[in-house]
């Protein structure tokens, strides 16, 4: 076995092996050679060369969102560690464990005027869980910080910022652990819910006629079917779920945004809530956070370990448990009520769907058409990572299939690392993955193809409008060079040069029969990954999505 000489990178290593960190991706660099020599070198990791360190921690973070467990991110000193910012927060609002490894300079390094050098230490402390600034040596101090961020990442699901001043000579090695390294133990309590607040909130719910019950983001599986289906049957709740909450239920309403459109008044305090029950990450819909915001419950319960938002002004409760332990020790007190709320908005959500088909039978092509075709030919069982910004809106209006794992970075909603996102998480489970992405998430995140790793059954589906469609469906739209520039950002760009220099098989569609061919196309090619280019009309998308909102009422 090849070590590296510096016994600081040792007591890195391994109490990162210890502790069950072992996949490892790792930016190029000099001052973090000592990392890279010790983790490649050892059979016990999974190591991954990415160059740029926004796709490299972006990629780790679809290994994590898979794995649901730590994965350490290695880079040198300097501008590389604050390129790992994005994804970053996006773990610490998405509650995913990652682990930062930061090589530096020593303390006399810093500022004065040496090249690569910055002020490391504490550098995401907006957003970090825990941040372990290392002294040179391998102490017990030192043992005592490794282990507490690690711990801390796997306990608390998020980031933590391990950062590790080496002075050279660098690229010695031994073949001989020099180190006695500590690894500390684990701790993770159970939560439970005090009987006393079971017996005064389930008294509240068995008196409530209208209870709405709406999931955020979850993990495929995460939240035992029993308890869905046993919400489900209750006459006085309604459950709605999100594209990416993979919960499913004949009775549960998963196509959020086609049901919340424009109500008279009246009609909104029909379906006001009294109690409001969330949990899951960050809510997508922007329809449903408005009308709760405007017509709040009584009462709004948020379900999670570990923290809770006050998204609609009203958080009234966090029950810091899992969804899982909440529903076991709360649902057995729970009595069915007589109450007409669940099947008003089953009637309402009946029209819906309807006048939906209706439209889309004679709709021209489009983003939204795009994206009803795309839906119905998905093949079961694959795996969805869809961007942000117009992507996750329009399938927020569609009904996913069960068997098909929706993930999105909500978190933060940023556009940046959608695609890095998407290979990492297709490279951890193996599954056929399938990106849905807009051209502007697309051509940004678009260094994510300068990957080794991509795996011969990852499929993109990019919908290019030649810009960014969704600022044509928020307020304040104005046709103007203005607009079109700095909002908009048109442009001519396509994915056929990209596919062809990252070895992509690629494939264009233009209107529904050419999207069809091209989605059984990339669906039968499983020799290397694919790039499906669906062109829509510009100027055209927002309008014809305003006139199926229209259509609707």
């Amino acid at each position: 076995m090849i070590y590296p000489k510096i016994p600081l990178a040792q007591s890195i290593i391994e109490i990162c092996s210890s502790k069950g960190i072992h996949d490892i991706v790792i930016s190029p660099g000099s001052r973090n050679a000592p990392l890279t020599i010790g983790f490649a070198n050892n059979p016990k990791f999974k190591c991954y060369s990415i160059v740029d360190e926004r796709c490299a921690a972006f990629f780790a973070l679809g290994i994590a969102q898979q794995k649901r467990k730590p994965v350490a991110v290695v880079c040198t000193s300097g501008s590389a560690l604050l390129n790992y910012y994005p994804a970053f927060a996006e773990a610490f609002y998405s509650q995913i464990p990652l682990v930062v490894i930061s090589a530096d300079r020593p303390k006399n390094k810093i500022d004065i005027g040496d090249g690569q050098t910055i002020r490391q230490e504490n550098v995401f402390i907006n957003h970090s869980l825990y941040n372990a600034n290392l002294t040179e040596d391998s102490t017990e101090e030192n043992d005592v910080f490794i282990n507490e961020a690690i711990n801390v990442a796997i306990v608390h699901k998020g980031p933590v910022h391990i950062n590790a001043p080496f002075e050279e000579p660098l690229y010695e090695t031994t073949k001989k652990l020099t180190v006695d390294f500590n690894v500390t133990g684990l701790f993770k309590t159970t939560g439970t819910v005090k009987i006393e607040d079971i017996i005064a909130f389930s008294t509240l719910w068995n008196h409530s006629k209208k209870i709405l019950v709406l999931a955020g983001e979850c993990h495929p599986d995460s939240v035992e079917q029993k308890w869905i289906d046993a919400l489900a049957a209750s006459q006085s709740v309604v459950f709605l779920s999100e594209a990416n909450s993979n919960i499913h239920h004949p009775d549960i309403i998963n196509s959020i945004d086609l049901l919340i459109t424009p109500f008279t008044n009246d009609e909104y305090e029909i379906l006001q809530p009294r109690i409001l029950v969330t949990f899951g990450g960050m809510i997508v819909s922007k329809r449903i956070k408005s009308f709760l915001r405007k017509y709040k419950p009584r009462h709004h319960w948020h379900i999670d370990e570990n923290r809770a938002y006050d998204t609609f002004g009203i958080l009234t409760q966090h029950f810091q448990v899992s969804p899982n332990q909440f529903f076991s020790q709360f649902l057995p007190h729970v009595k069915a009520l007589d109450s007409n709320y669940k099947s008003s908005f089953k009637n309402i959500i009946s029209i819906r769907k309807k006048k939906r088909t209706a439209f889309l039978e004679k709709a021209p092509f489009s983003d939204l058409k795009a994206f009803d075709v795309i839906i119905k030919h998905l093949p079961k069982h694959c795996m969805l990572q869809v961007s942000n910004s117009s992507a996750i809106r329009y399938l927020q209006l569609f009904d996913v299939p069960k068997g098909i794992a929706v993930f999105c970075n909500r978190g933060t909603s940023g556009i940046d690392g959608s695609t890095s996102t998407a290979i990492g998480a297709a490279v951890a489970t193996k599954k056929t993955t399938y990106l849905i992405t807009g051209d502007i998430s697309f051509f940004y995140d678009s260094n994510a193809l300068w990957n080794n790793y991509v795996p011969k059954n990852f499929k993109i589906i990019l919908v290019n409008n030649s810009g960014g469609g969704i600022f044509r469906i928020l307020p304040g739209h104005e046709e103007n060079t203005v607009f079109n520039t700095f909002f908009e950002t048109s442009h001519s760009l396509t994915a056929k040069n990209l596919a062809e220099m990252y070895n992509f098989d690629y494939h264009v569609a233009t209107d529904e029969k050419s999207l069809v061919k091209g989605l059984k196309n990339i669906a039968d090619q499983n020799q290397k990954p694919c790039i499906l280019e669906i062109f829509t009309p510009e100027k055209e998308n927002n309008q014809i999505l305003k006139e199926f909102f229209n259509e609707l009422d």
